[in-house]
């Protein structure tokens, strides 16, 4: 399911910063945030269907999917939304373009929210109901319902994200280490809406409050890893910790320069 936090040219010489995390069945296999064999993608790698759920690369490209809920559609599709992120990576289209042209296939896959940037430009679409748009510097938070509906997921994590950690990020004497740990604190937030402000996506009140939370628990779903992402003009930096199964509390780190 996923929900992401992003602050788009709001500060001094990084143009993105990006919070997230990546809610799965932790049955499916899934690897580490890694750099992929024969190809220019950082990213974790989902090894059921190929895919990712977010990645970069060298040259500065970016991209995070998350899905969108509609508990009523019961239909079955041909792609998968992790592809979509390996697709834009590995591509040479400016954003606007890669996602206009997906904007042609786009009822090909799942319902899903999608941003992709490089250091000049980012977009968000989704195929249920939001047309490629350029982003104007900002902050934009997005849970699996569309960008334009403000949930209260979503409104807490972006509270939370604008007034406890870009504040930090602003300050540069803030230790690197304080930054991680005050994204995971943030990220592992297990506060739920209470009923009366749960939206409705179509599926049962009880699983609708479950998934209410940044941090996501249940006996076989929840929250598999947490991410903390910035890009830089000149470098990428991004930590990603593991949140279950044998590798819980594991954080991968990837530092890279950007190759112009």
């Amino acid at each position: 399911m996923c929900i992401v936090a992003l602050a788009w040219q709001v500060l001094e010489d990084m143009p993105l910063c990006l919070i997230s995390n990546r809610d799965e069945f932790y049955h499916r296999p899934t690897s580490q945030l890694h750099h992929w064999e024969n190809s220019p993608i950082i990213a974790g790698q989902d090894l059921q269907s190929g895919g990712t759920w977010m990645g970069v690369t060298e040259q500065g490209r970016w991209a995070i999917v998350t899905n969108h809920r509609d508990g009523h559609d019961k239909n079955t599709y041909p792609t998968s939304r992790g592809h979509l992120i390996q697709a834009f990576l590995a591509s040479t289209q400016t954003p606007i373009r890669f996602a206009q042209d997906l904007e042609k296939q786009q009822c090909d896959y799942a319902g899903f929210n999608l941003f992709i940037g490089d250091q000049n430009q980012a977009v968000y679409m989704s195929n249920r109901g939001e047309a490629p748009q350029v982003l104007a510097k900002g902050v934009f938070v997005v849970s699996n319902g569309l960008l334009s509906e403000d949930w209260e997921k979503t409104k807490h994590l972006r509270k939370r994200f604008t007034q406890e950690f870009l504040p930090m990020l602003q300050l540069s004497s803030t230790p690197e280490q304080d930054l991680e740990h005050a994204a995971w604190d943030i990220l592992q937030d297990e506060r739920k809406i209470i009923p009366d402000l749960l939206p409705n996506t179509g599926i049962n009140t009880e699983m609708e409050h479950l998934l209410s939370s940044t941090f996501i628990q249940s006996p076989v779903y929840g929250t598999r890893c947490s991410n903390f992402l910035t890009v830089h003009n000149d470098k990428i930096q991004w930590f990603e910790k593991t949140q279950q199964g044998e590798k819980v509390g594991d954080v991968v780190k990837v530092n890279r320069l950007i190759c112009k």
